[in-house]
């Protein structure tokens, strides 16, 4: 029979492109509640946060801050400053280029990622921040 458990991971995060590792998190919860089969969703509540897969290393880490910057600048005008007066316009656009959720299959009691790649949440918010993230699993 298919089962759906909802569970919630808290996470405290520096901000201006914080990258977190989910994964040993993530892996402790599919342990946890003892799925073989199925997928998890991680899902941010907010909008500059995002989720994404990478290698999780010092250098890509640094490396993908970089292309974050490059591509979506802090620095420049954005009309979302203008409205709101708290200057992340920047973390708005970078978090919906990633998107607020990653789905990830569970096979054999293990999430199936490759062998470097490593679930991240990075927090592109201007300050720090204490984030809820919800993890929705379905399966056996």
């Amino acid at each position: 029979m298919m089962r759906v458990v909802s569970r919630e991971i808290e996470l405290t995060s520096k901000g201006f492109t914080d990258i977190l590792d989910l994964t040993p998190r993530l892996d402790q919860l599919v342990r946890r509640e003892g799925f073989r089969e199925g997928h998890l969703l991680v899902f941010v509540p907010g909008s500059t946060g995002g989720l994404t897969t990478i290698e999780y290393e010092p250098g890509l880490v640094e490396d993908l801050k970089r292309f974050f910057e490059q591509w979506i600048p802090m620095d420049r005008d954005y009309a979302h400053n203008f409205a709101w007066q708290d200057g992340n316009g920047y973390a708005h656009l970078r978090a919906a280029m990633l998107k607020p959720d990653l789905m990830i299959p569970i096979v054999n009691g293990r999430m199936a990622l490759g062998t470097w790649q490593q679930v991240v949440f990075i927090d592109f918010d201007n300050r720090k921040r204490h984030r809820r993230l919800v993890v929705q699993f379905q399966g056996l």
